[in-house]
This record gives C-alpha cells, sequence and structure tokens, in this order.
C-alpha cells in the first residue's frame, strides 16, 4: 500500500488527538488529514480515492451521529467512530447505519489500526461495485428497446420458443435478440448473464416451470 493510493480522514476538536492519531496512522504508513470540525471536513477537497473517516462523536459544530445521517445518501467514506462518552444506542445506532466500529476513548491502537484497515478494504470493495454497476449501466444503454424485453425474459429461465410467445415473436427473431443481449452486455454465459441482470435490479416476472416443455 502506497501513500497515493489511500487516505484516512480524521475528526475531532481535540488537537492533541488529531495530532497522535496522525503520527500513529503515519507510522503505520497510512496518509492522513485531520480538520477540527464536521464543518471543516465537509468543506475540504477530497481526493477520488479509497478512505476510512476516523469521527468524533461529540464535535463542536454538531454530532458526529448527524454528521453520518446528512452524508449517508451520497458516497463516503467507511467510518470508524471515537468517544469519551460512549452509549449503547449511540454505539448501537452508529453499526446500524454503517460505521465500522464505534471505539470509547481510550482505545488501542491494535483496535484502532484493525478497524481503519477495515474501513479501507470495505470502501476499495464498494468502489469496485460502483464502477462494475456504472459499467454493466453503460452496456444496457446499448441495448434496443426489443432487447430490454428479451433481457429479463432469457434470465428468468424460460424456453426461446416461450420467451418469443410471450412477446409474439419468432423463437428465430428471439434468438437473434437473445445473442445481440449477450454481446452487448459482455456474458460470457447464461449465469453471467443472470448475475448482471440482478446486479442491474432487473425485475424477473416470469420463471420457468419444472418439467415444462
Amino acid at each position: 500500500m502506497t501513500t497515493d493510493d489511500h487516505i484516512v480522514f480524521i475528526v475531532d476538536d481535540d488537537l492533541r488527538i488529531r495530532e497522535a492519531l496522525s503520527e500513529l496512522l503515519e507510522a503505520h504508513g497510512l496518509r492522513a488529514v485531520a480538520y477540527g470540525s464536521a464543518g471543516e471536513y465537509v468543506r475540504a477537497e477530497k481526493p477520488d480515492i479509497p478512505a476510512t473517516l476516523i469521527l468524533d462523536v461529540e464535535l463542536p459544530d454538531i454530532n458526529g451521529l448527524e454528521l453520518q445521517r446528512q452524508i449517508a445518501e451520497g458516497d463516503h467514506p467507511a467510518i470508524v467512530f471515537i468517544t469519551g462518552h460512549g452509549d449503547i444506542p449511540s454505539s448501537v445506532r452508529a453499526i446500524k447505519h454503517g460505521a465500522v466500529d464505534f471505539l470509547t476513548k481510550p482505545f488501542s491502537d491494535d483496535d484502532l489500526m484493525s478497524a481503519v484497515q477495515a474501513g479501507l478494504a470495505q470502501d476499495r470493495q464498494l468502489r469496485l461495485e460502483r464502477t462494475e454497476i456504472a459499467a454493466l449501466r453503460a452496456r444496457y444503454k446499448l441495448l434496443t428497446p426489443r432487447e430490454r424485453e428479451v433481457l429479463p425474459l432469457v434470465v428468468s429461465g424460460l424456453l426461446n420458443k416461450q420467451a418469443a410467445a410471450e412477446l409474439g415473436i419468432s423463437e428465430v427473431t428471439l434468438e437473434m435478440h437473445r445473442r445481440n443481449v449477450m454481446q452487448k452486455m459482455a456474458a460470457v454465459s447464461l449465469a453471467d448473464l443472470v448475475r448482471m441482470a440482478e446486479k442491474l435490479q432487473i425485475p424477473v416476472a416470469h420463471s420457468r416451470r419444472v418439467g415444462e416443455e
């Protein structure tokens, strides 16, 4: 891991905590940027790379849990909460809304580093998934209206003749559309196309009945 392929944000109003955390992260080869308030963090320019956010619960402008709620709709780093006054309801709320961990001060260096590394791994995975979805959506846009009708029928498990009858077209025409769908979606197999349809959340209204010919 290099300092160019990740970043760890720190939001804590205590300068000593910010400095200590920055030194700890840098000692482990991690790039860190610290802010004294939620507002500073929100306004700051951020690189588009995998990240983890170490977020204090009690901040001078807004509560850390409130910041978590506000940024939930967008793409944001995995969050590791730290607090000097931990309580079960707050920790449950934080974890329920996607936080990696909820650490009460004083916490061990190992616990924090484990949480940060887990957050970076989680953010990398989410970024990969977003990239894949974007690519699938771009391929899906290449399909004609008829091919978009064929796709859900094909992945539902219907035979070609059943799908053709559903659309009121010949089986030969259906097979042509099916080939086009496979090519445009870059699917190497039917199973691959099914996986793509699931990721794109394409509704499947039909299913092949066992023994049906």
